[in-house]
């Protein structure tokens, strides 16, 4: 590839796409890229559009306001950029969205598991203990 720019860029998508695979989605993928309508850079990071950056200065504001943009169009409800972090593999990276896509995300989370915890007891109690800890 002669742009190195670009292909820092695909390495970096190609990198998230194997660790989706491996720890979320078998099917995620890299999207073939729009224009103007573009859906985001990968498929299969659940309910959101991502948008991958591996770039020296970091952007937030219109990482963040692309990711929000190739939600929409991607007819996904949450939009979010995935950034590299200098010198360190992909589950370093970050994970960025504005604090009203966060807010809603949430809200969606907290109502599930309420939903999980009125209908499903035992699932929910198991979930809580399988998952206990993993934030540290």
């Amino acid at each position: 590839m002669a742009n190195p720019a670009k292909a820092k860029g695909t390495s970096w998508e190609t990198a998230l796409v194997a660790y989706l695979r491996e720890h979320h989605n078998p099917g995620a993928r890299r999207n073939v890229q729009m224009g103007s309508k573009d859906i985001g850079d990968l498929d299969g990071y659940y309910l959101h559009a991502l948008e991958a950056k591996a770039e020296k200065t970091i952007t937030l504001p219109s990482y963040i306001a692309q990711a929000n943009r190739e939600a929409v169009h991607a007819g996904q409800p949450f939009g979010c950029a995935v950034v590299k972090r200098r010198m360190k593999g992909v589950a370093d990276g970050y994970v960025v969205r504005d604090v009203a896509t966060d807010v809603r995300l949430m809200n969606r989370l907290r109502d599930a598991e309420t939903l999980l915890e009125m209908h499903a007891p035992k699932a929910w109690a198991y979930h809580l203990n399988r998952h206990e800890g993993e934030a540290a």
